[in-house]
């Protein structure tokens, strides 16, 4: 077939897609609904073969309850895997609505976004200089728990999927620990794209005020300086000032310090490496949180974020080479960190004491007291809008830090710890054969857990922890870890004790703190009787604790227990020992290989 006859096919295919009716589903209820999942595919199916060249849908992984999880490939010219968008030269862009069901705009916006790209004519242009992954649905099965009744705060659609997915698991708490299905198949689609940019498409809960959409990028202090200072420069000084220009009213993420009384000022809401940002920050990536507003329409819920995206998608593109640059940069970095002595990670932050000012676009509300709830109940009045001064507290500082080993090393018997390295395409390699090694570890004491569950898991919350060298030997198949690759920050978070997602912290590790052999009473009162006459200073000791903790003296098992878990029947059970040691740059050179 000759270029002018494939041309004129081209363009005839072309002229007949943009004369079908390609209205969305959203659209063609003005908004009161949103579609079905298996609607949304199909539509994705028509765009597609509509428009073979610029869109290509995907299944990444299959969700408890069986259903197919969707991903649409985009692209200005065929570039539909993650090799060739390396070699174009494209940044890849993933962005994923519906981490939230009920918060669904993403979807919407995306339809309405791949039609405008791909067959009606009025965005050919969008992906000429970038790759959009886009998942139009993450948690599908909460998706199709469609309820009226699941979103109190928010005004519409009709019927709202629900929070969590098929196993009540809320997948934007679940990044790090990975224990929902969803989240292992993303982690793959994440290793295999390995995207420059990630948008996370959220609805707010909280308070009433003028924004349409509220924004939220990590604080500088918790990824790479230059990445931070890329998405600060895109986000401020590019996107939201074209974004307001289209009519809209934007904000940076809005945390009240008092939720009764917005004039007390903004505080940093807490994201970690559990969240989509977070996550993203541990691999060196920017990433964006987006929040319409609950109480805005639908249907300007849906087109704020229309209009975001593919201004995020423009500049993206427009800055492409500068931005694949600076991630290249960030990763290089982490992997040269392996080789600085003096280097620093930081694993928990604090609130930075110092304020700015800050003008809040709200509405006129008032505080009375409440019978029913017996404290200050807020109500506002939107026909009246109005600025308020306040101070804004978002800034954050490192708090606890570590100093990063050459390698980490987890014995072959931890087989849960290995496979969450697993997991997050974290690169180890196994000792072949049992040896020695002189290692740093850590012992742990004082457990305390929450007291009730999170996620389906107890958190830790407090321990005391304190470091030794000893030596181990490790079984065959024992894991080395090493930190010159890029996603050492995510086994960093996953394996240091203290950082807030460890393996330690969602209690994968809990049985390190449980004692197996135990003394039967008649046994521990001779014991004890035996150590006080040999240790003068013991007895002294017990007495006092007698004195000053009454639950203890009045607690027989806590008084016998008090002798046991000094003794060598104790000790012998290597109780609080942590079973992931570190190791320095000269242990690891000297690894048989």
């Amino acid at each position: 077939m000759n270029r002018l006859l494939l041309a004129a096919l081209l363009a005839a295919a072309a002229g007949h897609a943009q004369a079908a009716d390609w209205t969305t589903p959203a659209e063609a209820a003005h908004f009161r609904t949103t579609p079905s999942y298996a609607d949304t595919v199909a539509y994705l199916h028509q765009l597609a073969d509509a428009a073979p060249g610029k869109l290509k849908v995907e299944s990444f992984g299959t969700s408890p309850q069986g259903r197919p999880m969707t991903v649409v490939i985009a692209s200005g010219d065929g570039t539909f895997t993650p090799e060739a968008a390396h070699r174009s030269g494209k940044p890849v862009v993933l962005v994923q609505a519906g981490i939230h069901p009920g918060e669904i705009e993403g979807k919407d916006a995306g339809l309405m976004l791949l039609r405008d790209f791909a067959v009606s004519g009025k965005l050919p242009h969008l992906l000429d200089h970038a790759v959009l992954v886009f998942i139009p649905v993450f948690s599908v099965d909460g998706h199709e728990n469609s309820s009226p009744y699941h979103r109190i705060n928010q005004n519409g659609p009709d019927s709202m999927g629900f929070r969590g997915q098929s196993q009540y698991l809320n997948l934007n708490r679940d990044y790090v620990k990975a224990d929902a299905p969803e989240m292992r198949d993303w982690l793959k689609l994440w290793q295999r794209w390995q995207p420059d940019l990630l948008m996370d498409i959220h609805t707010t809960d909280g308070a009433d005020y003028q924004y349409d959409l509220t924004w939220y990028l990590e604080d500088p202090h918790k990824l790479d300086a230059g990445v931070s200072a890329w998405q600060q420069h895109l986000l401020n000084d590019k996107v939201i000032p074209a974004y307001e220009k289209r009519g809209h009213l934007a904000s940076i993420y809005l945390e009240f310090k008092d939720g009764r009384d917005p004039r007390k000022g903004i505080v940093n809401f807490g994201s970690g490496p559990r969240f989509s940002t977070g996550y993203a920050a541990l691999q060196n990536r920017p990433a964006l949180l987006v929040e319409t507003h609950m109480l805005k329409s639908y249907e300007v819920r849906v087109r704020g974020t229309y209009d975001l995206v593919a201004l995020m998608l423009q500049q993206a593109g427009a800055d492409a080479a500068n931005l694949l640059a600076i991630n290249r940069k960030a990763d290089e970095a982490v992997v040269a960190r392996a080789r600085d002595a003096q280097a620093q990670v930081a694993l928990t932050f604090k609130d930075d004491p110092a304020s700015t000012p800050f003008k809040f676009k709200g509405y006129e509300f008032s505080l009375a007291h409440s019978d029913v709830s017996n404290s200050e109940w807020i109500r506002y009045d939107p026909s009246k809008p109005r600025t308020y001064d306040v101070q804004n507290w978002n800034g954050l500082l490192p708090d606890a830090s570590v100093a990063p080993p050459a390698a980490y090393v987890i014995p072959a018997q931890w087989t849960q710890a290995i496979d969450k390295l697993d997991a997050h395409g974290i690169a180890y390699r196994r000792l072949a054969r049992p040896q020695k090694l002189k290692v740093q570890a850590y012992r742990l004491d004082k457990p305390q857990w929450a007291s009730k569950p999170f996620e389906g898991h107890l958190m830790l919350r407090d321990f005391t922890q304190s470091s030794t060298v000893r030596e181990v030997e490790l079984p065959a198949g024992s894991v080395i870890v090493p930190m010159d690759q890029r996603a050492a920050n995510v086994a960093i978070e996953l394996l240091e004790p203290q950082a807030p997602d460890s393996l330690l912290r969602w209690g994968f590790l809990n049985a390190v703190f449980e004692p197996k052999e135990y003394g039967e009473p008649r046994v521990l009162e001779k014991l004890a009787r035996d150590m006080m006459a040999k240790d003068p200073a013991l007895k002294a000791a017990f007495e006092q604790k007698l004195h000053e903790d009454a639950p203890f003296a009045a607690s027989p098992s806590q008084r016998l227990f008090y002798f046991f878990e000094r003794s060598p029947w104790y000790a012998a059970q290597d109780v609080g020992a942590y079973p992931v040691y570190r190791i320095d740059a000269a242990t690891l050179q000297g690894l048989a290989p």
